[in-house]
C-alpha cells in the first residue's frame, strides 16, 4: 500500500524509446524475406499524413489453408532485454468481400526469434512456429469495407506489443497471415529506458527497464553538487515501461547551499545570506551586526565590539556587553549593608543579565584598597546575581569600604574590556559582638538547668548582657523562650522534669545583638535521679554538719586561747568591760549567741562574725578539704602571738 501510494505521487517523467527498427524512415524497398513468393507484396504506399512509405500487404482469402509469412531483417538488441514493437496495419472486413469463404481471417501473429549473428537466409529459421517463438495474437479494433462513392477508405489500427527478456546479440520479426486481407503499413522496434532525472536531490542516469514489464531495476543516484545523502542510500527503481518509482533516500544541501529550481541544484547562499546545517531550508540573512565574508556562508561572523556566546543559535544578533547598572543606594547598619540598583540602561541586546558584587577593604587610613576576605558575608550570593540588591554583613566595625556592582551577561567573558559597573563607599560603624563559642551546664535539677559561657571572642566593645533563647527539643525556635542576663550565668527555672531543651545564647553591646551561638542540648533531671541523687547525698551532708560541729569547737578553742592570751597583758575590768560592752543591747539574760555558719558562703565572714575580738590576721585558711549541700569544709590555722606554735582546727 505504501508503495503504491508513493508511485501515485511521484511526479510523471515519460519513459525514453531507443529506435531498433523504424519501417517508415527507410527511402528504398525494406528487402524482408517473404515465404512463399507468393504471399505476402512489398508496395508503397502512403501513411495517414500522406508521406511515401513502403508497406506489406497480403490478400488471399479465397484460397484455404494460408501460410505466408513475412521475415525483418537482423535487428540488433543493443543491450535491451525487452522488446517493443509498435505495429500500424489495416485489415479488410470479411464480410464486405464477395462471396468470401468461411477461412477468412481478420487477425495475423507476431513472432521473433533471437541469434547472436545475421545468419537467417530463406529457408532458415524454419518458417513454423518452432523455432520462432509466439508473441501474440494481432486483432484490428476495425477494420475497412466498401463504402459510398464507391470508393475504399483505409481505417489504421496501431498495436503495441512487448517481449522478452532477450539475451542475445539480436533478433528477428515475423508476422504470418493465415487467410486475411491486410496490410501492414508500419513497424517500429523499440525498447524503453528510465530518462536521466534528479529527483530527491540526486542525480538518475539513463537506466534500461527490466527483462519483464513488472522488472524493477535499481539505480543508485548521486547527488547534486553541494548536496549530502541523508539517512540512507538514494535510489530509485525502473520499471519495465521505462518508468521511474519507488524512491529510497534522497539528497539534501549541504549548510551553507539551498535548493533552487525544483531542487536540481545546491546554490551557494549569496553574501550576506548564510544557511547554518544541511537540510531543505532556504539561506537566511544575516542577522543583526553580523556579516558573511565570502559566499556559501555557513554562519555570519559578529562585527567589532559584538559577539556570540556557543549557546547562542546563528539565527540570533550578534550581542554586547551591558552598561553599567543605575542609581545605586546603600544601606549601613553597623557592620551590614543592603546595596540596591537599577538595571543598566543598555542590556547589550541581551537577556541573561546578572551582577557580580567587588568588595573591597579601604582601612582606617588613605592607604591602597584590598579585595574583601572571605569572611564576608553575601546574601543570597557575591556573583551571579539575578535580582539588582545584596545583603552584604560581618563587615569590620569603622572600616571604609568600596563596593563594585559589575552588569554582565552571556558574552562579557568574550570581551577584552573589563565589565561596566557602578561604586559606592561607606564606612560601617561598630560592630555587635562575635558569636558565643560554647555553653557549660552548671548544675541541673528537675525543673532548673544553671549554664554558663565564655565571653565571645570578639566583643566589639562593652558587653551589656546576654539573651539566652530555649525550646524543646520536639519544638521549633518560634516556641522558644528568652531569658536575659547581666553576667555569663543564667539559671532556667520552669522547666519539664527529664525533658531535654535546646539553648542558644547572644551578646549584646551598644552596637546590638551578635549572632547566636550554635545550638546544645541539655536536659532536666528526672524525679528517679532526683532521689537518687538526694539519698547519695545524705551522708556528705551528715559529715559535713560534723565537720561544721568541729569548726565551731575550734573557733571557741581559738576565742578562749586568744583571751586568755589578752587576760595575762591586761586588767580583768578591762576585758569585763569589753565584755559588757560587747552584750549590751545584744544579749538579754540566759541567751546564748548562736551563729549558722553554713548561711556563709565565705568562711572568713563566718569566723569575723562568731570571734569578733579575734585578730583576722591570726586565722588563716589552707584548703578546702570537702564540699557539702550547705558549704565547704575548710582547713584552719590559728597563729597565736609570742608562740612558736600553730594550733590548727577545722
Amino acid at each position: 500500500m505504501d508503495i503504491l501510494w508513493i508511485l501515485w505521487i511521484l511526479p510523471t517523467v515519460w519513459a525514453v524509446e531507443e529506435i531498433l527498427m523504424d519501417s517508415t524512415t527507410a527511402t528504398a524497398e525494406l528487402g524482408w524475406t517473404v515465404y512463399p513468393t507468393s504471399g505476402w507484396e512489398e508496395v508503397s504506399g502512403y501513411d495517414e499524413n500522406m508521406n511515401t512509405i513502403r508497406t506489406y500487404q497480403v490478400c488471399n482469402v479465397f484460397d484455404n489453408n494460408q501460410n505466408n509469412w513475412v521475415r525483418t531483417k537482423f535487428i540488433r538488441r543493443r543491450g535491451a532485454q525487452r522488446i517493443h514493437v509498435e505495429m500500424k496495419f489495416s485489415v479488410r472486413d470479411c464480410s464486405s468481400i464477395p462471396n468470401v469463404p468461411g477461412s477468412c481471417k481478420e487477425t495475423f501473429n507476431l513472432y521473433y526469434y533471437e541469434s547472436d549473428l545475421d545468419t537467417a537466409n530463406k529457408v532458415s529459421p524454419a518458417w513454423m512456429e518452432n523455432p520462432w517463438i509466439k508473441v501474440d495474437t494481432i486483432a484490428a479494433d476495425e477494420s475497412f469495407s466498401q463504402v459510398d462513392l464507391g470508393g475504399r477508405v483505409m481505417k489504421i489500427n496501431t498495436e503495441m506489443r512487448s517481449f522478452g527478456p532477450v539475451s542475445r546479440q539480436g533478433f528477428y520479426l515475423a508476422f504470418q497471415d493465415y487467410g486475411g486481407c491486410m496490410s501492414l503499413i508500419a513497424v517500429r522496434v523499440f525498447y524503453r529506458k528510465c530518462p536521466r532525472v534528479i529527483r530527491n536531490g540526486a542525480v538518475f542516469q539513463e537506466t534500461l527497464s527490466g527483462a519483464e514489464s513488472t522488472s524493477l531495476v535499481a539505480a543508485r543516484g548521486s547527488c547534486v553538487p553541494n548536496g549530502e545523502e541523508v539517512d540512507v542510500p538514494i535510489k530509485l527503481y525502473c520499471n519495465g515501461d521505462g518508468e521511474w518509482m519507488v524512491p529510497i533516500g534522497r539528497c539534501m544541501c549541504k549548510a551553507g547551499h539551498e535548493a533552487v529550481e525544483n531542487g536540481t541544484v545546491c546554490r551557494a547562499c549569496p553574501s550576506g545570506f548564510f544557511k547554518p546545517a544541511q537540510g531543505d531550508n532556504a539561506c537566511l540573512q544575516c542577522p543583526i551586526n553580523s556579516r558573511t565574508t565570502s559566499e556559501g556562508a555557513t554562519n555570519c561572523v559578529c562585527r567589532n565590539g559584538y559577539y556570540r556566546t556557543d549557546s547562542d543559535p546563528f539565527q540570533m544578533p550578534c550581542t554586547t556587553i551591558p552598561s553599567a547598572p543605575q542609581n545605586v543606594i546603600s544601606s549601613v547598619n553597623e557592620t551590614s549593608l543592603m546595596l540596591e540598583w537599577m538595571s543598566p540602561r543598555e542590556m547589550g541586546g541581551r537577556e541573561d543579565v546578572v551582577y557580580n558584587i567587588i568588595c573591597k577593604s579601604c582601612g582606617a587610613g588613605r592607604g591602597a584598597c584590598t579585595r574583601c576576605g572571605d569572611n564576608v558575608q553575601f546574601v543570597p550570593r557575591q556573583l551571579g546575581l539575578t535580582e539588582p540588591r545584596v545583603y552584604i554583613s560581618d563587615l569590620l566595625a569603622h572600616t571604609q569600604y568600596t563596593f563594585e556592582i559589575q552588569a554582565v551577561n552571556g558574552v562579557s567573558d568574550q570581551s577584552p574590556y573589563s565589565p561596566q559597573f557602578a561604586s559606592v563607599n561607606i564606612t560601617t560603624n561598630q560592630a555587635a559582638p562575635s558569636a558565643v563559642a560554647i555553653m557549660h551546664q552548671v548544675s541541673r535539677t528537675v525543673d532548673s538547668i544553671t549554664l554558663s559561657w565564655s565571653q565571645p571572642d570578639q566583643p566589639n566593645g562593652v558587653i551589656l548582657d546576654y539573651e539566652l533563647q530555649y525550646y524543646e527539643k520536639d519544638q521549633t525556635e518560634y516556641n522558644s523562650s528568652t531569658v536575659r542576663s547581666q553576667t555569663n550565668t543564667a539559671v532556667i527555672r520552669g522547666l519539664k522534669p527529664g525533658d531535654i531543651y535546646v539553648f542558644q545564647v547572644r551578646a549584646r553591646t551598644v552596637a546590638g545583638f551578635g549572632r547566636y551561638s550554635g545550638k546544645m542540648y541539655f536536659q532536666t533531671m528526672t524525679e528517679e535521679e532526683y532521689k537518687t541523687s538526694l539519698q547519695e547525698k545524705l551522708p556528705l551532708i551528715i559529715g559535713s554538719s560534723a565537720a561544721g560541729l568541729v569548726f565551731l569547737i575550734a573557733v571557741v578553742v581559738i576565742i578562749i586561747v586568744c583571751n586568755r592570751r589578752r587576760g595575762f597583758d591586761r586588767p580583768d575590768s578591762e576585758y569585763t568591760d569589753k565584755l559588757q560592752h560587747y552584750t549590751s543591747g545584744h544579749m538579754t539574760p540566759g541567751m546564748k549567741i548562736y551563729i549558722d555558719p553554713f548561711t556563709y558562703e565565705d568562711p572568713n565572714e563566718a569566723v569575723r562574725e562568731f570571734a569578733k575580738e579575734i585578730d583576722i590576721s591570726c586565722v588563716k585558711i589552707e584548703q578546702v578539704i570537702g564540699a557539702g549541700e550547705f558549704g565547704e569544709v575548710c582547713s584552719g590555722n590559728l597563729k597565736l602571738p609570742g608562740k612558736e606554735g600553730d594550733v590548727r582546727g577545722h
